[in-house]
Order: structure tokens, then sequence, then C-alpha cells
């Protein structure tokens, strides 16, 4: 079994992401010494020591979608201007943009959602574990469940990665910090939908945008 002070060790001696350490474990059946190796056979325990570097280069990327429907416009930042300006980055720049057209994310990170609107989530999803008939102590627990989805739906670096759906876009980043051996943040984006906030018949532009991705 794997355990949170395992995770914890490990990331202490990697750096590496919490995901990517509890797998590493799992991969590795629990064992230490292999789950080392396993980060940094993958290259992620040296791209956790990037993330203290400063990103302060990179692109502001565009993304419309549907005939100007959808568009995106994402900040994503690196160490340097020659890193900018490669394939790869400008790569990694459209896919999290086609992400945030497809998606919809409200935040980046967690730690950026508003603490009087994830209170609000839990008092509604405490309200749904009580009507659903479970004891106090059982609703809590729930509800903890229930907004670490939450995070997963609202948060753009906890969301699966609509081209490939075993990582998130966090791990997305972290796989080409690794390749491209700079620091790599996304800072912010803004997503504008035609009517939207308009009440009108609603089309499911974000199933298009995500259609469009997987005929690619």
């Amino acid at each position: 079994m794997i355990t949170a002070e395992m995770v914890k060790e490990l990331r202490e001696r990697t750096g590496a992401g919490m995901m990517d350490c509890k797998k590493a474990l799992t991969d590795t059946q629990g064992d230490m010494d292999k789950a080392v190796d396993y980060l940094r056979e993958k290259g992620l325990a040296a791209a956790a020591k990037r993330a203290g570097k400063v990103a302060a280069e990179g692109v502001v990327e565009a993304y419309i979608h549907g005939g100007g429907r959808i568009g995106v416009l994402l900040e994503l930042n690196c160490e340097t201007d020659f890193v900018a300006k490669t394939d790869d980055f400008k790569a990694l720049a459209r896919d999290i943009a086609m992400q945030i057209a497809a998606a919809n994310p409200s935040y980046v990170r967690r730690e950026e959602v508003p603490a009087e609107v994830l209170e609000h989530e839990r008092e509604v999803l405490r309200a749904q574990a009580v009507n659903e008939g479970k004891p106090a102590h059982i609703a809590e627990k729930m509800v903890e469940g229930r907004v670490e989805k939450y995070y997963k739906e609202v948060c753009l670096l906890e969301q699966q990665y609509i081209k490939d759906t075993d990582k998130t876009i966090s791990q997305l980043i972290t796989e080409k910090i690794s390749k491209i051996g700079e620091n790599i943040s996304v800072r912010r984006f803004v997503r504008y939908q035609v009517g939207e906030g308009i009440e009108k018949k609603t089309a499911d532009f974000a199933a298009e945008v995500m259609a469009t991705v997987n005929k690619a």
C-alpha cells in the first residue's frame, strides 16, 4: 500500500510532483530507491528542480475556434527568449490554449480559487451529501473528495489533457520542462465565447473543439 508518508519522502528526495511520486511508487511496488530511479529516468526529478527558476520570457498564444465563436489568449512563460521561439514551446502553448477552449477552466491552479467560491462549493456539496442521507461525519469526507474533483474540473493544471487523458496539464508541462531544460509556467489566460452570459439556445462549442482535436 502506498502511503502519504511514502509520497512525501519521495517528494523530498526528488522534488517531483505529488502525483508523479505516487505513480512512481505504484509502478515500482513501493520500492523507494527504484521510484527515485523511475523519476530520474522520466526526467521528472530534474524538471522539479527547475521550478524555482524565474520564467519571465515566453509567448502570448491566441487560439480561435469555430469561425470566431470561441477565442483564447494564453500567456505561457519560460526562462529565455531562445526557448520561447522554439517549435516545441510554441506547440505546447497552442495545445494548452486548445485545452482552455475545450475544457473551459476558470483558474490556472487551485491556489487561485477564491476562499468564498470554495466555501460556497463546500456548502453545496455538503447539502448534497446530507440530502443523500449520509451521516454528518461521512458527509464531510464526501465533501473533501468532491472538492478534489471540483479542482480537477475548474483548475487548468489539474485537468485531464484532452489529447491524452492519462496525463494532466501539469504533467504535460513537466514533461516539456524535462525535454526543453527550462522552467515553464502558465501565468494567465482568458477565454471568450460568443453570446456568453446572454440567455439563448446554447451550442456545445467545447465538444466541437474536442472533436476538432480528435481529428488532428
